[in-house]
């Protein structure tokens, strides 16, 4: 445990910070897992929705810093890939 006062305020601040990550990382891996059920059951109009709901999540997950911008790039590509093959 540390002593000095800013180290227990620092320990404190990053388990905030742990827990709001990890609550956006939670919410954008949900949104790709319902995305990919939608897919799967070829439901194109729910995948459709679902599909700019996990674009939204990702993005939101990349502007907080909790994923890399390549990162989420990669995911909405490979997500609108599965989208546009079922719709063809």
């Amino acid at each position: 445990m540390p002593n000095i006062k800013s180290a227990i305020k620092r320990v404190s601040v990053i388990e905030n910070k742990t827990l709001r990550n990890n609550m956006v990382k939670s919410a954008y891996k949900t949104a790709v897992k319902k995305f990919e059920k939608a897919v799967e059951a070829e439901n194109k109009e729910e995948a459709t929705k679902l599909f700019s709901l996990a674009t939204k999540k990702l993005d939101q997950a990349c502007t907080k810093g909790v994923i890399v911008k390549n990162t989420a790039a990669r995911k909405k590509s490979n997500m609108a890939k599965k989208l546009n093959a079922m719709n063809a």
